[in-house]
C-alpha cells in the first residue's frame, strides 16, 4: 500500500512540474489527520516517508504526565493546544500501555492499513487538493514576472465575449474591452497578446490579456525591428486606438542610424508586418525630441504648424493652416488625441483665421 501511495504522487509530481519534496511533506500532513480520524485522538501523530524505500511509518508519540503542565499566559490558544497535543495524561496512555506511568514517552507505530479506505481516500483527496494549490501557486509566481510581455496562445474557447486562451501551462482571458474590435476569433486560431496583469482568487491565478495594450505595440517593435532589440533604437512613447491608427516615438544616440527608417525597414517591410498584425492600425512613426515643440510638430505632422503657446497647466495651444485643421484633429478627434497622449500635453488645436 506504501509503495503504491508514493508511485501514484510521484506521478502526480512529475506531470504537474512539483517539487517531490512539497508532496512527501503534503503526506505526512494528510497521514497525520488521517491517522487522527482513526484513532479519534487529538495527539501529537507524526508521519515518516522514505521515497527511496518506498516506505511510510505513522507514530503516536507523546510525554506521559499526572497533569498538564503549565504555560505562559501570553500565549495564544492554538499555541496552547499544540502544546498540549504533546502530552498525555497516565489514564488516558493505560489505552496503549497498561504499564505507562509519568515520566515516560510513549511512541506506538499506528499501522497505516488500519486506517481504513475511507481514511486513506480522504488522505488522498487532501494531497490532490494540496497538489492543484501547489500548481496553481506556481503559475501564479511564473507569469506574475511576465506581466507586459507578449506571448501566443491558441484560442480555446468564447465566451459571452471573453476569449480564453490556451498559453500552455495555464490559460488566459482575454476581455471584451481588450480586444480589437473589428476582431474575430475561432477555436484554435493562434494569437498573440500581451500578458496585461497577473491575480489570485478562489478559482486559482487569474491570467489578463490584451490586444488594445500600448505595451504590446512596443512588444511587436523589439519583434520586428533588431535595432530596438538591441538597445540601439529607444521606444520613449506609445499611443494607440486599437485596431485604427496609432503613435510611437523613437531616438537613438548613434548620428548614423535613422529611428524611424529602422522600424519602417526595406519597402516598409517592418512596419507592415505590426500593421498586419493589428488588424491594418494604422501607425505614425515619430522621431522623438526632447524639445517640446519639435516634438509636438512631429506628432501633428504634416500638418502645418504655424505656432506652438505653452499656456501651463499642461495645456498647449497650437495653431495650425486653416487648411491642416480638420487633418491636424483628425476623426473624431482621434489624431490630436493621440498626439496629446504621446507628448504628454492636452492640445488645442485652432486654425489660423479661428483663433
Amino acid at each position: 500500500m506504501e509503495t503504491n501511495i508514493l508511485e501514484n504522487l510521484t506521478l502526480i509530481a512529475k506531470s504537474k512540474n512539483l517539487d517531490n519534496g512539497a508532496v512527501v511533506s503534503t503526506l505526512q500532513e494528510a497521514l497525520v489527520n488521517a491517522a487522527r480520524k482513526y484513532l479519534n485522538l487529538q495527539k501529537n501523530i507524526e508521519a515518516e516517508v522514505d521515497p527511496k524505500a518506498g516506505e511510510i511509518k505513522v507514530y503516536l508519540r507523546v510525554t506521559v504526565v499526572d497533569d498538564y503542565p503549565d504555560v505562559p499566559g501570553d500565549m495564544s490558544a492554538e499555541d496552547v493546544a499544540a502544546f498540549d497535543e504533546k502530552y498525555m495524561l497516565v489514564e488516558e496512555a493505560h489505552e496503549y500501555n497498561e504499564d505507562a506511568v509519568a515520566g515516560d514517552y510513549l511512541e506506538m507505530e499506528i499501522p497505516v492499513e488500519n486506517f481504513g479506505r475511507a481514511a486513506i481516500q480522504a488522505a488522498k483527496q487532501m494531497l490532490l487538493q494540496k497538489v492543484r494549490d501547489a500548481e496553481r501557486e506556481k503559475i501564479f509566481e511564473d507569469y506574475q514576472h511576465k506581466v507586459g510581455t507578449m506571448v501566443s496562445g491558441s484560442v480555446q474557447q468564447v465566451d459571452r465575449g471573453n476569449i480564453l486562451i490556451s498559453l500552455g501551462k495555464t490559460e488566459g482571458i482575454l476581455p471584451l474591452k481588450e480586444q480589437i474590435r473589428k476582431e474575430r476569433y475561432r477555436q484554435g486560431d493562434t494569437v498573440r497578446v500581451l500578458i496585461a496583469n497577473v491575480s489570485t482568487n478562489v478559482k486559482g491565478p487569474q491570467v489578463l490579456l490584451s490586444r488594445t495594450h500600448p505595451d504590446l505595440l512596443a512588444r511587436l517593435f523589439e519583434l520586428e525591428v533588431p535595432e530596438i532589440n538591441d538597445g540601439v533604437v529607444t521606444i520613449k512613447g506609445v499611443a494607440r486606438d486599437p485596431g485604427f491608427r496609432a503613435k510611437i516615438a523613437v531616438s537613438t544616440k548613434d548620428d548614423r542610424i535613422d529611428p524611424v527608417g529602422a522600424c519602417v525597414g526595406m519597402k516598409g517591410n517592418r512596419v507592415q508586418a505590426i500593421v498586419r498584425e493589428l488588424s491594418n492600425e494604422r501607425i505614425d512613426i515619430i522621431h522623438w525630441s526632447e524639445d517640446l515643440s519639435v516634438y509636438i510638430r512631429r506628432s501633428l505632422s504634416p500638418a502645418n504648424i504655424r505656432q506652438i503657446t505653452d499656456i501651463g497647466d499642461g495645456r498647449v495651444v497650437v495653431i495650425v493652416a486653416d487648411e491642416d485643421l480638420s487633418q491636424a484633429i483628425g476623426r473624431g478627434g482621434q489624431n490630436v488625441r493621440l498626439a496629446s497622449k504621446m507628448v504628454g500635453r492636452e492640445l488645442d488645436i485652432y486654425g489660423q483665421t479661428e483663433f
